[in-house]
């Protein structure tokens, strides 16, 4: 069996490192409220899944293998990651935000949970990182690899979803503060904008 324990800090320590995911769960709180938050979270951590998937089965050392998938993938998130940030700027230039509370948000929040999926679905660099990652902590001598690398996954998917929620929850309640005024809200879903436009950005340059 891998060590799980030491596997679930360096997975926790690198959550936590500021990157595309947690950024754009904090973003979605402080605009939208909690609720956004937590499905965002939610959206992300089950994107991990396909992510898994692609690992275990061995389809990522395809793409890592042929560099024209990888920047095809990359790109395409880069664009996605851009257009929310397009949507999101024309909503706030639209008036389109919470004057209270955070129980209606501007973006129901099924449109919210399944453009967190696709984000990171399409951001290939999970991928690279679940193949370089995963199989230091798999015991080859155990056998069973595969599995050992789903049940990897697995922990770092719950543990994701953990912190993710965590911040989440930060976020909505700061956010709460701000957007009892409408005004203030619509500040907040144009910095939000300007952070996913930014994030897509950041992916589509070279490391």
């Amino acid at each position: 069996m891998p060590n799980i324990f030491l596997f679930l800090l360096a997975a926790m320590t690198l959550t936590l490192a500021p990157g595309p995911d947690n950024i754009y769960v904090l973003t979605r709180g402080i605009a939208q409220g909690k609720k956004a938050g937590l499905v965002a979270a939610a959206g992300f951590s089950s994107g991990l899944l396909f992510h898994t998937l692609l690992a275990v089965l061995g389809f990522a050392a395809l793409i890592k293998a042929y560099p024209p998938a990888y920047h095809a993938l990359q790109y395409a998130g880069a664009a996605y990651l851009a257009y929310l940030g397009y949507r999101t700027l024309r909503s706030a230039s639209a008036g389109i935000a919470l004057a209270s509370g955070e129980g209606n948000p501007g973006v129901p929040l099924k449109r919210i949970y399944w453009q967190s999926v696709l984000a990171n679905m399409l951001n290939p660099k999970v991928t690279l990182f679940f193949i370089a990652f995963l199989p230091q902590f798999v015991n080859r001598d155990a056998g069973h690899e595969a599995m050992q690398m789903l049940l990897l996954a697995l922990v770092f998917i719950a543990q994701a979803f953990v912190i993710f929620s965590a911040i989440a929850l930060f976020s909505g309640a700061v956010g709460a503060y701000f957007r009892r005024r409408a005004s203030a809200s619509v500040h907040l879903n144009r910095l939000a904008g300007c952070a996913f436009i930014g994030l897509g950005i950041r992916m589509a340059l070279p490391e």
